[in-house]
């Protein structure tokens, strides 16, 4: 073989050996990943307990050990936005489950605004719960 022909045998031989080890490596988008409420309703109060698990859109499994790092509880849905209150991530629940307690001084729909960095992935999860609170 001709060194030129040898040349050009070893480039495609790397170049399919690249594709093939990326094409094993399955990464999820930031977005394939969501916050749910565990109850969309919580008793008007102090120190109410709020549960969130954070969920796999793909395979609907819980995804533990994210690292929250934005709170925000606000009655932006009934037009309040100025109308927050102090909330306070709770140690406990299971795994993918993250809870906070937060004093819903009166009736009505609360914004639960969150943004949280998943293990092993780049960009961040947002997500804007509405919770009613009822007497």
């Amino acid at each position: 073989m001709k060194p030129l022909n040898i040349s050009r045998a070893l480039r495609a031989a790397l170049f399919s050996f690249a594709l093939i080890g990326t094409a094993g490596i399955a990464r999820a988008d930031i977005k394939d990943y969501e916050f749910k409420l565990v109850e969309p309703t919580v008793a008007v109060g102090k120190d109410k307990i709020v549960t969130v698990q954070l969920v796999s859109k793909k395979t609907g499994k819980p995804v533990p050990d994210a690292v929250i790092f934005a709170t925000r509880l606000d009655m932006a849905p009934d037009g309040m936005p100025e109308m927050a209150t102090k909330i306070v991530r709770e140690p406990g629940g299971g795994p993918g489950s993250y809870r906070f307690k937060a004093a819903f001084g009166m009736e009505g729909r609360w914004l639960l605004s969150l943004g949280a960095k998943v293990q092993g992935e780049t960009g961040t999860v947002e997500s804007k719960l509405v919770i009613t609170a009822q007497k």
